[in-house]
């Protein structure tokens, strides 16, 4: 349970912001509009839930449409601790 609560060091959260630039340089989308994607997410799911609002990732990647070999669609992908799930 201490992991929850606990604070990235600055290495981790240099390296996870590269990770969100590597990413959204990849698929068109600025480091500004990940930003604003995360917080508006974050805001709307605090409405119902306590979340941890520092530790949350949030990726766009691109991957290939079921059925569809050379189509390559974006994916947003989430990972949003949630720290308690009555608000």
């Amino acid at each position: 349970m201490r992991h929850l609560f606990r604070r990235k060091r600055s290495k981790e959260v240099a390296k996870d912001r590269l990770k969100i630039l590597l990413i959204s340089d990849r698929v068109n989308c600025s480091q500004e509009m990940m930003e604003m994607i995360k917080a508006d997410i974050a805001k709307v799911i605090s409405k119902y839930m306590k979340i941890d609002t520092g530790n949350m990732e949030i990726q766009i990647s691109k991957t290939g449409a079921k059925g569809e070999r050379n189509i390559k669609n974006p994916t947003l992908y989430a990972n949003i601790p949630i720290l308690d799930l009555n608000k």
